[in-house]
């Protein structure tokens, strides 16, 4: 098995495990380790924010090194300056944001769109700023500044590591692969547009 099977195998089971049902808590995450620690167990276990990373890394991986050089520096950076802003803000969202980050970043992979990096650098930046704010808003009662700090360390080591193997998938089948995970992840998106929905109508 060489570089880009395993490349591809890996993230086929990563994508698995993230996708599997699990408990939903609304309190933040304790290690017991420090606030910087609880940040970034916040961010890994948090589907909500850690899946529309992973598939904007990968978009960014499909479109070429350039692409992911870019989201390595400006997805951490316009998180943390998201986070700092939502610490100071007092606001109760009940928009579905996650689903629409869901949406929209797997139906660019699944659909391969071709953007140029001048598209792809404000929507990197777009997806930062919005999910930062919304950490910052939950963060804020309790261990705030730090947390967020540790989300952009952690956002660096994700987005560097998962855009570098998806830039070096070489063969096709492997390619489509990363495509076939974006689909289920704008399937995931309706879903839970659907459900929010259908609870404000029920």
């Amino acid at each position: 098995m060489n570089f880009n099977q395993r490349s591809a195998l890996l993230f086929v089971i990563g994508g698995a495990a993230v996708s599997l049902p699990s408990q939903a808590w609304a309190h933040l995450v304790n290690t017991g380790m420090g606030p910087v620690y609880d940040g970034i167990g916040h961010l890994l276990l948090t589907p909500e924010d850690l899946v529309p990373v992973l598939a904007l890394s990968c978009y960014c991986g499909l479109r070429g090194a350039q692409a992911g050089r870019w989201a390595m520096f400006m997805l951490p950076t316009a998180w943390c300056l998201g986070g700092f802003v939502g610490l100071g803000l007092d606001l109760d969202s009940t928009l579905p944001i996650a689903a629409l980050s869901f949406l929209l970043l797997g139906g660019l992979i699944a659909a391969d769109a071709k953007f140029p990096v001048q598209v792809i650098a404000p929507l990197t930046v777009a997806v930062g700023l919005v999910h930062g704010v919304l950490n910052g808003l939950i963060l804020k009662t309790g261990p705030g500044g730090p947390a967020i700090l540790g989300i952009m360390g952690a956002l660096f080591v994700i987005v560097t590591l998962l855009s570098a193997v998806v830039v070096s998938l070489e063969r096709s089948w492997s390619r489509i692969v990363v495509r076939v995970a974006g689909s289920w992840v704008a399937a995931c998106g309706i879903l839970m547009i659907a459900w929010h929905f259908s609870s404000k109508i029920s």
